[in-house]
């Protein structure tokens, strides 16, 4: 098991473990930069429980669906293994990566600035492994997905009514009991996704295959299609967050946030083949990015359009200077994350997990949040944001 172990450490984290060396010392950053603040806030331990149970999982399932792990694994397959040892060797790596390098930097947050007991940081602890062994439990059980749907609300239902209590910690320690024996009857080939990203060629460069291309991985990678609805859900409850503040103020702001839509504006950089294609083969860069840029101009004019009809049925209140504005961020923040993902792609990353988390991930909606807040401090200042589009509509057309 320890030479399965390293050898699956040894993919994920690299030779040297860089990444988490690196990270401890960020997360103590972080931690103590909150902390000295002395800012706290008041956080019932099952809200705090549910926060790390959920974004683990969230993440711990994205590591077990990524593509680039299940071709790494194609290799291990080739070699004769231990079945028990080949699976546990697999989550502890996966499970280390999730805790390590996502989940820290949520708890490191939460540590600084809210009121912590002991037993409090021991049933956190016990969240956090609790959420990888079932995630990997559940995963194995993807062909009979109600079976781990109900067991999923079950854990959370536990949470909510006992997690104020230290019963609650019995409660997920026989949880993660039941998920090691389940994972123990589980087949090693169980975690390799057969699926595969299906290679599409942009024939003849014209935009409606590139459109069909974009709609066709989409439809191969449900993860993806989730995260859009999430944001939908999002411009619907937006409006009713905001309750009657000020159209001005929160309106632009409301668009930047929406612009944060990982998934669809890292498609060269979770595509090396694919940007590798584009690069080489003669007008492909025009012919791609025009339409990728109209593609996510479009998911975001959807959820901005969700939340103007939200806002609409709760203040009454849209004019058409506020649908020109959805406009605006929709194919600013679109053509921004084109040129970005174009310019500056990411690199050497090892799961998908990474570019979803990737800090490049909030440049686009950092630069939407100034433009907003700079336009509505200083109006003499929107002709040039209106330049700044037709500058990037150039840069567009004579890219070759």
């Amino acid at each position: 098991m320890k030479i399965t172990f390293k050898a699956f450490a040894k993919m994920i984290f690299g030779a040297d473990s860089e990444k988490i060396k690196r990270n401890i010392f960020i997360y103590f950053i972080v931690f103590w930069g909150l902390y000295i603040t002395d800012w706290k806030v008041q956080a019932a331990p099952f809200i705090r429980y549910l926060m790390l149970s959920s974004f683990t999982a969230g993440v711990m399932w994205q590591s077990l669906c990524s593509e680039n792990t299940a071709a790494k694994m194609q290799n291990m397959f080739m070699l004769p293994f231990d079945n028990q040892h080949f699976v546990f060797s697999y989550i502890a790596v996966l499970g280390a990566y999730t805790i390590f390098t996502k989940t820290a930097i949520l708890f490191v947050v939460l540590l600084a600035v809210a009121h912590w007991k002991p037993i409090e940081i021991l049933g956190s602890a016990v969240c956090t492994i609790n959420a990888v062994l079932m995630t990997s439990a559940v995963y194995s059980l993807k062909k009979y997905w109600y079976a781990g749907t109900l067991w999923a609300g079950m854990i959370i239902t536990g949470i909510l009514l006992l997690g104020n209590k230290v019963w609650v910690i019995p409660l997920l320690i026989m949880n993660i009991i039941l998920a090691a024996i389940r994972l123990q009857l589980t087949d090693g080939y169980l975690f390799y996704s057969r699926e595969r990203q299906k290679s599409y060629s942009i024939k003849r460069h014209k935009h409606f295959f590139v459109w069909r291309y974009l709609f066709r991985y989409l439809t191969s990678h449900k993860n993806y299609g989730i995260n859009i609805a999430v944001m939908w859900c999002v411009a619907l409850i937006l409006p009713h967050f905001w309750g009657k503040m000020e159209s001005l103020f929160v309106v632009p702001i409301s668009f930047a946030i929406l612009s944060l839509n990982t998934p669809i504006c890292i498609l060269l950089s979770c595509s090396p083949d694919l940007d590798q294609a584009i690069r080489l083969l003669p007008d492909q860069k025009k012919a791609f990015c025009m339409p990728y840029c109209l593609f996510i101009f479009f998911c975001n004019m959807t959820s901005n359009t969700i939340f103007l009809y939200s806002w609409q049925m709760k203040n009454s209140n849209v004019t058409v200077l506020v649908i020109l504005t959805a406009v605006y961020f929709a194919l600013q923040s679109a053509a921004l994350s084109v040129l970005l993902e174009w310019f500056y792609p990411v690199r050497d990353w090892k799961i998908e997990s990474d570019l979803w988390h990737h800090p490049r991930k909030y440049a686009v909606p950092v630069i939407m949040l100034s433009a907003a807040g700079a336009a509505m401090a200083f109006p003499v200042l929107i002709p040039g944001l209106l330049l700044l589009l037709v500058l990037e509509a150039v840069l567009f057309i004579l890219l070759r």
